[in-house]
């Protein structure tokens, strides 16, 4: 098993079936540019080599969460930076729907700050 596929394996159920598919759509959105990489530890995604987001969890929320670069030109209110100066995080509540849109919709805001 590969460290990337690792991280995933040691997170419980259902919460690694919903990051494992959130990595995929985000692949998905730009499978030429987007790479997934292992820094820090932690599933980290790059749009041409620079970073884009990562997943991690929250110890005081009891949540996953993805963080996105540039968070600080992000603007929604769903977003929380929590004294963070360059990444703003959104909250991954297991007990409703995957904001899927609005996650790819960040995605591509933080593309056009990386160009």
């Amino acid at each position: 098993m590969n460290p990337l596929e690792d991280y995933y394996f040691r997170i419980n159920e259902p919460e690694r079936s919903a990051l494992l598919f959130l990595r995929q759509k985000i692949i998905a959105s730009d499978t030429e540019n987007i790479t997934e990489t292992l820094s820090f530890g932690l599933p980290f995604f790059k749009f041409k080599k620079k970073m884009l987001c990562y997943f991690y969890f929250s110890k005081k929320h009891r949540q996953h969460y993805i963080s996105f670069y540039h968070g600080d030109r992000l603007d929604h209110p769903l977003l929380l930076s929590e004294g963070r100066k360059k990444f703003k995080i959104l909250l991954i509540d297991m007990e409703e729907d995957l904001p899927l849109e609005l996650i790819l919709e960040l995605i591509d805001e933080v593309k056009r700050f990386v160009r």
